[in-house]
Protein backbone atom coordinates (compact mmCIF):
# COMPACT_ATOMS: atom_id res chain seq x y z
CA UNK A 1 0.00 0.00 0.00
CA UNK A 2 1.27 3.28 -1.20
CA UNK A 3 -1.11 5.97 0.46
CA UNK A 4 -3.83 5.32 3.54
CA UNK A 5 -6.73 3.71 2.64
CA UNK A 6 -10.13 5.52 1.58
CA UNK A 7 -12.74 5.47 4.65
CA UNK A 8 -15.06 2.93 3.03
CA UNK A 9 -11.65 0.71 2.24
CA UNK A 10 -10.35 2.15 5.81
CA UNK A 11 -13.44 0.48 7.49
CA UNK A 12 -12.94 -2.90 5.82
CA UNK A 13 -9.23 -3.21 6.85
CA UNK A 14 -10.39 -2.52 11.07
CA UNK A 15 -12.84 -4.76 9.87
CA UNK A 16 -10.45 -7.98 8.75
CA UNK A 17 -8.28 -7.12 11.71
CA UNK A 18 -10.60 -7.13 14.32
CA UNK A 19 -11.11 -3.76 15.28
CA UNK A 20 -14.22 -1.70 15.77
CA UNK A 21 -14.09 1.48 13.13
CA UNK A 22 -14.85 3.73 16.46
CA UNK A 23 -15.75 7.68 15.94
CA UNK A 24 -12.34 8.38 17.38
CA UNK A 25 -10.01 5.71 14.98
CA UNK A 26 -12.54 7.23 12.09
CA UNK A 27 -12.10 10.80 12.78
CA UNK A 28 -7.99 10.24 13.39
CA UNK A 29 -8.07 8.69 10.16
CA UNK A 30 -10.48 11.52 8.26
CA UNK A 31 -7.30 13.56 9.97
CA UNK A 32 -4.86 12.09 8.65
CA UNK A 33 -6.20 11.96 4.74
CA UNK A 34 -6.55 15.49 4.64
CA UNK A 35 -3.55 16.26 6.89
CA UNK A 36 -0.92 14.01 5.18
CA UNK A 37 1.72 15.03 7.56
CA UNK A 38 0.61 15.74 10.72
CA UNK A 39 1.85 14.95 14.71
CA UNK A 40 -0.76 13.72 17.43
CA UNK A 41 -1.99 17.17 18.83
CA UNK A 42 -2.41 18.18 15.02
CA UNK A 43 -4.77 15.75 14.46
CA UNK A 44 -6.62 16.33 17.75
CA UNK A 45 -6.87 20.33 16.72
CA UNK A 46 -7.62 19.14 13.42
CA UNK A 47 -10.55 16.97 15.14
CA UNK A 48 -11.46 19.56 17.47
CA UNK A 49 -12.20 21.90 15.00
CA UNK A 50 -14.49 19.46 13.11
CA UNK A 51 -16.65 19.15 15.57
CA UNK A 52 -16.21 15.07 14.84
CA UNK A 53 -15.80 13.79 18.51
CA UNK A 54 -14.47 14.50 21.87
CA UNK A 55 -10.65 12.96 22.23
CA UNK A 56 -7.33 13.10 23.93
CA UNK A 57 -3.99 13.81 22.43
CA UNK A 58 -3.32 10.35 24.46
CA UNK A 59 -5.76 8.94 22.42
CA UNK A 60 -4.78 10.45 19.24
CA UNK A 61 -1.43 8.78 19.90
CA UNK A 62 -2.41 5.52 20.59
CA UNK A 63 -4.20 5.05 17.31
CA UNK A 64 -2.42 6.36 15.50
CA UNK A 65 0.46 3.76 16.71
CA UNK A 66 -1.61 1.07 16.33
CA UNK A 67 -2.31 2.68 12.52
CA UNK A 68 1.12 2.94 12.12
CA UNK A 69 2.26 -0.19 13.50
CA UNK A 70 -0.80 -1.64 11.00
CA UNK A 71 1.48 -0.01 7.78
CA UNK A 72 -1.38 2.95 7.17
CA UNK A 73 1.11 5.58 7.89
CA UNK A 74 4.74 6.07 8.72
CA UNK A 75 6.95 7.75 10.94
CA UNK A 76 8.90 10.50 9.73
CA UNK A 77 12.11 10.77 11.14
CA UNK A 78 12.34 14.30 13.13
CA UNK A 79 14.97 16.07 15.12
CA UNK A 80 12.15 18.19 16.95
CA UNK A 81 11.30 15.63 19.54
CA UNK A 82 7.97 15.75 18.04
CA UNK A 83 6.52 12.40 16.43
CA UNK A 84 5.51 12.83 12.68
CA UNK A 85 3.00 10.78 10.97
CA UNK A 86 2.77 10.19 7.39
CA UNK A 87 -0.02 9.19 5.14
CA UNK A 88 1.95 8.03 2.11
CA UNK A 89 3.89 4.95 2.90
CA UNK A 90 5.98 4.26 0.12
CA UNK A 91 9.67 5.28 0.33
CA UNK A 92 10.18 8.96 -0.67
CA UNK A 93 12.08 12.05 0.36
CA UNK A 94 10.43 15.12 2.59
CA UNK A 95 11.50 18.40 2.55
CA UNK A 96 11.02 19.52 6.22
CA UNK A 97 10.44 23.58 5.92
CA UNK A 98 11.79 24.71 9.88
CA UNK A 99 10.63 28.10 9.89
CA UNK A 100 6.72 26.65 9.21
CA UNK A 101 7.41 23.67 10.78
CA UNK A 102 5.93 21.75 7.63
CA UNK A 103 6.99 18.65 5.69
CA UNK A 104 6.09 18.24 2.12
CA UNK A 105 6.95 15.45 -0.10
CA UNK A 106 8.97 14.86 -2.50
CA UNK A 107 8.52 11.91 -4.76
CA UNK A 108 11.70 10.97 -6.93
CA UNK A 109 11.39 7.12 -7.78
CA UNK A 110 14.51 6.86 -9.44
CA UNK A 111 16.48 8.95 -6.40
CA UNK A 112 15.00 6.46 -4.23
CA UNK A 113 16.12 3.87 -6.49
CA UNK A 114 19.66 4.89 -6.63
CA UNK A 115 19.95 5.08 -2.80
CA UNK A 116 18.14 2.07 -2.19
CA UNK A 117 21.02 0.23 -4.72
CA UNK A 118 23.91 2.00 -3.04
CA UNK A 119 23.04 1.14 0.31
CA UNK A 120 22.27 -2.11 -0.55
CA UNK A 121 26.10 -2.47 -2.11
CA UNK A 122 27.61 0.28 0.85
CA UNK A 123 25.66 -0.63 4.08
CA UNK A 124 26.98 1.44 6.92
CA UNK A 125 29.66 -0.66 8.52
CA UNK A 126 27.72 -2.67 11.38
CA UNK A 127 24.79 -2.08 10.24
CA UNK A 128 22.04 -3.79 7.62
CA UNK A 129 19.40 -1.21 6.05
CA UNK A 130 16.31 -1.28 7.26
CA UNK A 131 14.39 1.23 5.11
CA UNK A 132 15.91 4.79 3.79
CA UNK A 133 13.60 7.64 5.24
CA UNK A 134 15.51 10.94 4.12
CA UNK A 135 14.50 14.32 5.28
CA UNK A 136 16.02 17.56 3.56
CA UNK A 137 16.07 20.46 6.64
CA UNK A 138 15.46 23.59 4.87
CA UNK A 139 13.71 27.32 4.56
CA UNK A 140 11.99 28.99 2.21
CA UNK A 141 14.23 31.07 -0.67
CA UNK A 142 12.53 34.13 -1.76
CA UNK A 143 11.56 32.53 -5.66
CA UNK A 144 10.84 29.51 -3.59
CA UNK A 145 6.90 28.23 -4.56
CA UNK A 146 7.09 24.58 -2.76
CA UNK A 147 5.09 25.98 0.50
Amino acid sequence: MNTAPDMERFRSILKTKGLKATPQRLAVHEAMLDLGHASADMVRDWILRKGKVAITVASVYNILSQLTAMGLYRIIPSTSGVVWYDSLTKPHLHVYNRKRNEFKDLEDDALMLKLQAFFKENPPKGYKVDEIDVLLCCHRSRNSKIF
